[in-house]
């Protein structure tokens, strides 16, 4: 057996102990219907660590010492130094926390109906109705951006986080700059439906136990994804909770990957990778930040594309019919006349499948 296999062999050892330690069942994870394997679960110092992040490839990185500062910020804590400022919250009348663009509700021309809505509350009104929930009541989950309005504990914690380990990735890699670090506090069971970013991220857990699921760029064409305009726009139309196979019928050949974080694990989920996360129902609350860095200068194109090039390019093709045409239900329509008649056999099919999946919406 190669090194590599018996490294991946260690690591997969080490998944399957991380689990077996924080006593997860079936009670913790839900069974979906596509097959997943895990995520590699690194030291930092490992050099396979840092070549996955330089391929991007997700990895779950255990001693980062990242936020070390933070491992404290349990809800009493923040509620004590958050200070008296109102933060952005969210509340749904389910577990699913589906991101959408408020900016591209009046663009869209259909009838969109935000499927959580938002609330400005101060930490102590948070902790309040978090603590105070019961089954019926809307579910809450904040999401707010940590800057210079947090109290000032908070900022102290904030600088001494590992900034020369981020700064050292970043140089590494080429990456552009940090654009934002967002705080999130959520009920245990909350959900964030499976989407993509356009920017590389670095996920802290500071409390509690989020799954992570994630697939490659290059499934694509089987996560059905909103049309650009969309106030979904890159999420998936597929509810993971209750898949339609007949609509969506690419979900037969889709593969993923998980990870389970805890306290100290750092997960890096490369930009245009899907990813769904939840908090593990039964095991608490969370707290996590992230790290979301823009993309490296335009790389030097090798053909063939990476995965996530295409996808950027069928963004931006999108975006181009949109503005040219400026009137988004003639977009999907184009792209089809673009293939149709043009195209014959299994192309045809491909290509057919592939721009429908990307601009044409599907309805219940």
């Amino acid at each position: 057996m190669s090194v590599a296999s018996d490294q991946m062999e260690e690591e997969s050892v080490d998944h399957k102990q991380h689990v077996v330690n924080h006593n997860l069942t079936a009670h913790h994870l839900k069974q979906y219907f596509f097959p997943t394997e895990h995520v590699p679960r690194l030291s930092a110092s490992d050099p396979l660590a840092s070549q996955l992040i330089a391929e991007e490839k997700p990895v779950v990185l255990t001693d980062t010492n990242l936020c070390d500062t933070a491992l404290k910020w349990d809800l009493d804590y923040l509620a004590q130094h958050m200070g008296a400022e109102r933060y952005m919250v969210f509340l749904s009348n389910n577990h699913k926390f589906k991101y959408y663009d408020e900016a591209k509700i009046k663009q869209y021309k259909t009838n969109f109906v935000p499927p959580t809505r938002r609330v400005d509350l101060t930490f102590p009104e948070f902790v309040k109705k978090l603590r105070e929930w019961k089954p019926g009541d809307e579910r809450v989950y904040l999401q707010q951006g940590l800057n210079n309005t947090v109290g000032q504990a908070i900022v102290m914690d904030f600088l001494q986080f590992n900034w020369q380990w981020l700064n050292m990735q970043q140089n590494n890699n080429n990456w552009g700059p940090l654009t934002s670090n967002l705080l999130l506090v959520g009920m245990e069971g909350n959900v964030t439906p499976v989407h993509y970013d356009e920017q590389q991220n670095f996920f802290s857990q500071l409390v509690g136990y989020k799954r992570c699921i994630l697939f490659a760029p290059e499934h694509y064409e089987r996560l059905y994804p909103y049309p650009v305009y969309h106030p979904h726009d890159r999420q998936s139309q597929v509810d993971f909770d209750d898949p339609d196979m007949e609509k969506f019928p690419g979900l037969k050949l889709l593969q993923g990957m998980e990870a389970v974080v805890g306290p100290g694990d750092v997960l890096y989920i490369p930009m245009y990778w899907w990813h769904q996360i939840e908090s593990l129902p039964h095991l608490g609350n969370t707290v996590s930040v992230n790290f979301w860095y823009k993309g490296g200068p335009t790389e030097k194109i090798e053909y063939p594309l990476k995965p996530r090039q295409k996808l950027a390019i069928m963004r931006n093709v999108e975006k181009m019919l949109l503005e040219a045409l400026r009137e988004p239900a003639e977009v999907g329509p184009l792209l089809r006349s673009l293939v149709l008649g043009r195209y014959t056999g299994e192309e045809a099919d491909r290509q057919e499948g592939a721009l429908v999946s990307a601009a044409t919406p599907h309805t219940n």
